[in-house]
């Protein structure tokens, strides 16, 4: 079937939060304003700067996979194994089936290492008397001292092969490493995969573990995080004039894509339409932007064309990281790639609540998107009191809105300059 015939639609939501497990749970904790921002408890975060975060405390990882499963997976994989599942059943479809060659697999995340707790503490016995690593010492223990699924648990798209042998999906599939721009990025193009034929049905989003030791002490010193640990969950306050930085939370938001005519044969549920995708990049020195968000206005721009819009958006699902430059050139990316319905379009951030999910945020924006569009509440952006110098757009202060929005866009900007853009329509 042609490009112009193959509509795509949501049909699953999986969401792994601080806020809750599933889609249900995390949407009425957004609608009810409460947030799962807090300090940090997993581990001693004394020694960082930002020392709070959205943390999932009960996560039970022996739910969603075997124990020798859980062997080769690091806490990221297994929010993503879970995310899956939920996305899944969410679409009503088995719990675990063999979905075959006409199903695809796309996701997004910043994993960069395996577990190092354990190496940590079994590199000490190769330390020689003056106290310095030995690496001879080291080449004639390293079968003792490093376990052997080591190297296999730290590949970056490990997730992928878990979520696939799980569910048995054959198809099309990529994995894309980045921030927030990936998960949103895998979305996309699992979108284009039904769109173009390749698949029938595509799992896609972005999982994150943004709050464990690794992530949050590689990123600590980069300017990015907040440091007013002092005000607690009202840290976290993109637009405001008193932005200070992003709050990190770890979680897993996935999606099912399908092709239109297929689910609604099944009777599926369809949150929207995924219409349209589109990609740019400040090229600009990380963590760095360009100061008016050029490669977000590009990607705003290539969505709306990919979806035959015009510029009228309802509601925008935005990036929204809190920091001062960030927060400003969105701002004027949005106004140069909408013109004058910048001013009518309601945008909001739901991070205040969930935390910045990193590899997963540009995933769950396009969930929120899609749960806006479906039950036509707009979730407020928390912690918002005083717009920043130039933050003039409509940004949902105070309370959700019962709005009920025909078109969104849902944003995602990478700390590499990638930005991401995903537009959804209500469907008919």
């Amino acid at each position: 079937m042609s490009d112009d015939k193959r509509r795509v639609v949501l049909t699953g939501i999986g969401l792994l939060t601080a806020l809750g497990e599933g889609v249900e749970a995390t949407w009425d904790a957004l609608l009810a304003g409460r947030t799962g921002i807090g300090p940090l408890r997993a581990y001693d975060p004394s020694p960082l700067r930002t020392r709070i975060g959205a943390e999932i405390h009960d996560f039970d990882p022996t739910r969603w996979a075997s124990r020798r499963t859980l062997r080769m997976l690091c806490r990221g994989d297994q929010l993503a194994l879970a995310g899956a599942t939920l996305a899944l059943r969410d679409a009503g479809l088995p719990a675990e089936p063999d979905l075959g060659g006409r199903a695809g697999l796309f996701l997004g995340s910043n994993k960069e290492m395996p577990r190092m707790d354990e190496l940590i503490t079994q590199l000490r016995s190769i330390r020689g008397e003056d106290g310095r690593p030995d690496l001879r010492r080291l080449g004639e223990t390293a079968s003792s001292v490093i376990a052997p699924l080591f190297f296999v648990e730290g590949l970056q798209p490990a997730a992928g092969f878990h979520v696939s042998e799980k569910f048995g999906i054959r198809g099309a599939n990529a994995y894309f490493a980045g921030t927030a721009d990936s998960g949103a990025m895998a979305i996309g193009r699992g979108m284009r995969a039904v769109r173009r034929g390749e698949a029938d049905v595509v799992v896609a989003g972005g999982y994150d573990d943004a709050t464990g030791w690794w992530p949050m002490s590689r990123m600590d010193g980069l300017g990015v995080l907040t440091t007013r640990d002092d005000l607690g969950a009202e840290a976290f306050r993109p637009y405001d004039r008193e932005h200070s930085g992003s709050v990190f939370g770890e979680g897993a938001a996935l999606v099912v894509l399908e092709e239109r005519e297929r689910a609604l044969a099944r009777g599926a549920r369809c949150y929207a339409e995924v219409t349209g995708f589109g990609a740019g990049n400040d090229c600009v020195r990380p963590p760095g932007t360009d100061a008016r968000g050029r490669g977000l206005s590009r990607a705003i721009g290539h969505a709306l064309r990919d979806a035959g819009r015009s510029r009228d958006v309802d509601y925008i699902a935005a990036h929204g990281c809190a920091t001062p430059l960030g927060d400003v050139s969105e701002t004027r990316a949005l106004h140069d790639a909408l013109g004058p319905s910048a001013g009518t379009a309601q945008v909001s951030s739901v991070k205040p609540q969930t935390g910045h999910l990193v590899g997963a945020a540009g995933a769950l924006n396009v969930a929120v998107a899609a749960l806006a569009l479906d039950t036509g509440v707009i979730p407020a952006t928390r912690n918002l009191r005083t717009p920043a110098d130039e933050c003039d757009l409509d940004w949902v202060p105070g309370a959700p809105r019962e709005a009920r929005p025909g078109t969104a866009l849902a944003l995602a900007r990478g700390l590499e300059g990638q930005s991401v853009a995903v537009a959804l329509e209500r469907l008919a």
